[in-house]
């Protein structure tokens, strides 16, 4: 991402943010804001938070930092971002996984860590869909082959996820489910440690947001076999859907911008329209194509009644899959 050219491109838009209510003392932003990525680096939080906040500083003409606070999934930095002041300096990149923690605390008896209402959604950034690939070690060609192995051979394949309930371990859950297969589960504590488990063949098998598994499927270190879209994926024309192949099974990795519950209306409308300006343009665009993903972008209103909507389904597949420790 070129940072200088798009300093001088987003000149005139970011006089648009020129006036700024005042907050005390300051008008915001008065200093660096904190974009917690509470996975580890090379998941789609990542992959796409940073060319976002790169994008950022210019408009808001503060420094953008995205700062890794990873464990449990996406729990750990999502409790961080929770209890964090609601002053609109530390903020939250997330992912779909957000909407069903609170549902597994409750499957096993326990207070949740945070719960939707813990968050203001500002926008949704990109929406994607998964791909299920397995590594160049593999015999398998398509799904069918897969699964006419996994069939024969229970718990004899391994498939790596970002941790128990995540966004990598539901969509697999589901797949299994439909199949009539059993895998054994390898829970890393993010997408990236799940994608490096598979191209070291300590797991044989994974479903993937396609930004991250790209480069390794152009470079032939993975293979993918089937996308959980409802339609072929624009950046794997060749690759097949499931529903497709016969299997009942959609899912989708977005990735969000929060703020914690109480920041005030005025600098949430500020972040909204920053985070538009950036990213509806061409270069966050060509960013995000380039890593094989999809941008899709809410602004604050259509992402809250998406989310809505959508926790239900997560939520769902929470209860579907059960109570299961690995």
């Amino acid at each position: 991402m070129d940072r200088r050219r798009f300093v001088a491109s987003s000149a005139a838009a970011a006089a648009a943010l020129a006036v700024r209510p005042a907050f005390g003392e300051d008008a915001y932003p008065s200093h660096a804001i904190t974009f917690i990525n509470p996975f580890p680096p090379g998941g789609a939080a990542d992959v796409v938070g940073r060319p976002l906040t790169a994008m950022l500083e210019p408009i808001l003409k503060q420094p953008c930092i995205v700062e890794t606070k990873a464990g449990a999934a996406g729990q750990v930095g999502g409790q961080v971002a929770a209890s964090a002041k609601p002053d609109g300096y530390t903020l939250l990149i997330h992912i779909v996984s957000i909407s069903g923690f609170a549902e597994v605390d409750k499957l096993f008896d326990r207070p949740p860590k945070f719960t939707r209402a813990d968050f203001i959604p500002i926008a949704r950034l990109t929406s994607g869909p998964m791909v299920l690939v397995v590594n160049d070690q593999q015999p398998y060609k398509s799904v069918k082959e897969l699964v006419d192995d996994a069939r024969a051979n229970p718990d004899k394949l391994i498939f790596s996820s970002s941790g128990l309930y995540g966004a990598l371990h539901l969509p697999t859950a589901l797949f299994m489910q439909a199949a009539g297969i059993k895998m054994k589960h390898l829970p890393t504590n993010g997408g990236g440690p799940a994608l490096t488990a598979l191209l070291g063949n300590n797991s044989q098998v994974l479903v993937s947001a396609i930004a991250p598994a790209s480069g390794q499927i152009k470079a032939g270190k993975l293979r993918a076999l089937a996308c959980f879209s409802p339609q072929r994926a624009a950046s794997m024309p060749d690759v097949p859907t499931l529903k497709e192949l016969g299997y009942n099974v959609e899912f989708s990795l977005w990735v969000g911008v929060f703020a914690p519950k109480n920041t005030p209306a005025p600098i949430v409308k500020i972040l909204g329209d920053a985070i538009k300006m950036a990213a509806t343009g061409d270069q966050f665009k060509t960013a995000i194509t380039n890593i094989g993903d999809e941008v899709a972008f809410l602004d604050q209103a259509a992402f809250a009644k998406f989310w809505d909507e959508d926790a239900k389904r997560v939520e769902a597949a929470v209860h579907a899959i059960g109570r299961v420790q690995g």
